[in-house]
């Protein structure tokens, strides 16, 4: 890598800013059939299951995005308000944002170091701002991209650019990019130029693993330990 100077971090949201939660797709399903046709719930959670699982491997292997509503319409069923909060609050105990989070971002502002989010996402903008609102980091974010507004999912370039664009960075190398899945959050960001940091503390799936796993300039175990990455690269840039 060179030794350009770092402008912005762009973050991860779900199992890098969030500690990692093994999810029960299943019951991800139920929670959103159980409120649609009550009397057919295993048959609409079925559907459910299979549109998602579509629009997983949709992203994973063209890169292409989705939506909370796509997936509703894959599954041929019409949510109701009391179907979409079940869905949300099946979610919410994955949606904690780490308590190393405030601390990090307040030290990469002081230091001049825009701060980002780039999120591959169903889920409306809206809900992302609630939950980093809620969490109280959310005055902290120069620029935050949710690929449910985007036609492209990570590790396309165009999504990384999206989020370069949003923090105000037009080199590449002058960012990095942080999360906790190779495929996604290394490999795709690498081929950019952008220097990559790995979060390792993720379970995931196999059939949400790409066909490339990436090299991270920069392994850490914690969100604290991202300040101590970054300032050894300025060291070594002289």
């Amino acid at each position: 890598m060179t030794g350009a100077v770092i402008e912005a971090v762009v973050f991860d949201w779900g199992g890098t800013l969030t500690p990692w939660r093994p999810i029960d797709y299943r019951g991800e399903a139920l929670a959103l059939a159980s409120y649609v046709e009550p009397e057919r719930v295993d048959e609409v959670a079925d559907a459910v299951f299979a549109a998602g699982a579509q629009l997983w491997a949709r992203s994973r292997d063209v890169h292409r995005s989705g939506t909370l509503a796509e997936l509703c319409s894959l599954a041929g069923i019409e949510p109701t308000e009391e179907a979409i909060a079940s869905y949300r609050a099946f979610w919410e105990s994955a949606t904690i944002t780490d308590p190393d989070v405030r601390p990090l971002w307040q030290q990469l502002r002081t230091a001049g170091i825009k701060v980002g989010v780039l999120s591959n996402t169903i889920w409306p903008r809206e809900w992302h701002r609630e939950f980093l609102e809620r969490d109280g980091v959310l005055d902290l974010v120069d620029g935050d991209v949710y690929t449910s507004e985007l036609e492209w999912t990570k590790p396309d370039a165009r999504a990384f650019r999206a989020a370069l664009d949003a923090v105000g960075v037009t080199d590449p190398e002058r960012a990095v990019y942080v999360g906790d899945r190779l495929f996604e959050d290394v490999w795709g960001p690498a081929r950019l130029g952008m220097r990559t940091i790995w979060v390792p503390h993720s379970d995931i799936p196999d059939d949400q693993r790409g066909h490339s796993q990436g090299e991270p300039d920069a392994v850490v175990h914690r969100l604290c330990e991202i300040p101590a990455a970054l300032a050894s690269w300025t060291a070594a840039a002289g």
